[in-house]
């Protein structure tokens, strides 16, 4: 009796374990973003809240910092494929393979945080209906603030266009690229992963890089001086699943991840300490060793949004299909 008892109990712990490891889902997450950013602290926080919210059921392992080798580049490449279940998805990576998706906001269209809050929901719509089309599934969104773009540069310093025109610059996205060739500037896309060794080796002279964000992948190190240039549209990031690996989940799990990144939107959706980080950056990098210069002149300024504004046309005329209605219905809400 004893052994049977013994045996039914063995019997029964075991198949516990199985059907638990059987509901049991693990998930990657490729995140781009160093560890040390506050963003990939935002997603460990939304994977602990997967956890928690599915009662263990799904459980996601953020590796940050490109360490799986998926380049943000040809993310509607490699999630859409399975390399991995989700991951962080930036437009403005998206040139090449997606170019309606691109050309939705470039960099200099928008100008203030009241413009910025005014058109993320017509962002976030038009995002999730073309992601859609590639096999992805928009599970939320982490915003980013207002940022400001700087100059920043070795060796010499630069203060004006006339200066940048003898640098090679280093951008990170195609309409910067096309903007300021149109100032005269020779610009080329460095990945972030890549931007410290290029910097530090001379395979470019200066950078465009918030200061908020610097620190993060150690500009400090590479750079001596900075100087502000323009505001930076501060597109969403997606969190974005595999459409195939999305279905997979039951409700209650789909619903876990969705109640999760809705948390990572309430908190990242906050506009009021823009300024007040800015200078907490700057002042922290200049003890560090970063030189700020005087912000380029208004006349530059005024000349980088105007070449912005040019390449924000043309580059949706260029992407074709729902590119040219995807800037009118930001336009429209803007009111311009």
């Amino acid at each position: 009796m004893r052994r049977t008892l013994s045996y039914l109990l063995s019997a029964a712990f075991a198949a516990g374990l199985f059907v638990g490891s059987a509901v049991a889902e693990e998930w990657k997450f490729n995140n781009g973003l160093p560890e040390s950013r506050g963003e990939s602290q935002q997603l460990n926080t939304f994977a602990d809240d997967v956890a928690d919210l599915s009662d263990g059921s799904l459980n996601i392992k953020v590796f940050h910092g490109g360490s799986l080798n998926l380049k943000d580049n040809d993310v509607v490449r490699w999630l859409p494929g399975g390399a991995v279940e989700m991951g962080l998805v930036w437009a403005n990576y998206l040139g090449r393979d997606a170019p309606a998706l691109n050309a939705v906001l470039v960099q200099g269209s928008v100008g203030s945080s009241d413009e910025l809050i005014e058109v993320l929901p017509e962002i976030q719509d038009i995002y999730t209906q073309e992601l859609e089309e590639w096999g992805i599934v928009t599970t939320g969104f982490m915003a980013l603030p207002l940022l400001k773009a700087s100059i920043f540069c070795r060796n010499e310093p630069v203060r004006s266009l006339d200066d940048l025109r003898t640098r090679k610059l280093r951008v990170w996205s195609k309409d910067q690229v096309d903007t300021f060739a149109k100032l005269g500037v020779s610009a080329q896309i460095v990945g972030q992963n890549d931007l410290y060794v290029a910097l530090q080796t001379g395979v470019v002279d200066c950078a465009v890089y918030p200061a908020l964000f610097a620190h993060t992948i150690s500009l400090q190190e590479v750079t001596d001086y900075a100087s502000y240039l323009y505001p930076i549209a501060s597109v969403p990031y997606v969190l974005g699943a595999d459409k195939e690996a999305w279905e997979s989940l039951s409700d209650a799990q789909r619903q876990a991840v969705t109640t999760a990144a809705d948390r990572v939107w309430e908190r990242t959706n906050e506009y009021t300490k823009s300024e007040e980080n800015e200078q907490a950056a700057r002042a922290k990098l200049a003890e560090q060793g970063v030189e700020f210069l005087e912000p380029f002149s208004d006349e530059d300024r005024a000349a980088f949004l105007e070449a912005a504004s040019a390449t924000w046309k043309e580059t949706a005329e260029e992407a074709g299909g729902k590119a040219p209605e995807y800037r009118q219905r930001i336009l429209d809400v803007l009111g311009r």
